[in-house]
């Protein structure tokens, strides 16, 4: 699974360079962190309704394409922080063996 998000966070990087006219990806960077921002928020109340939708008995499918969407938005806002997915397979690495409750109450 990472190799996936590596080779995607490789031409999320890649396409910095390329012209906004030409590239989804470019389009996104070249307006900046606030449309970035914008377009994760989307994703991510699409795939909330999509979860909904299966609760209720609808295909799958959709969940999984609006899923796609958000991690796919969350590594372009990654990108444009100078963060990577590297980073955050390693924190959540660092909380196995962890119980969520204890790693919540350790947040203050």
């Amino acid at each position: 699974m990472s190799d996936t998000l590596d080779r995607l966070a490789e031409i999320i990087n890649a396409r910095k360079q390329a012209s906004p006219d030409s590239s989804y990806v470019a389009s996104l960077q070249h307006a900046g962190l606030n449309k970035i921002l914008e377009k994760v928020g989307e994703e991510a109340i699409e795939t909330i309704l999509a979860a909904r939708d299966v609760a209720e008995g609808a295909n799958r499918d959709k969940l999984i394409h609006e899923t796609a969407d958000l991690w796919f938005h969350t590594l372009v806002m990654l990108q444009q922080l100078d963060c990577s997915p590297r980073q955050v397979l390693q924190e959540l690495d660092r909380r196995f063996g962890t119980s969520g409750l204890e790693e919540k109450a350790a947040r203050g």
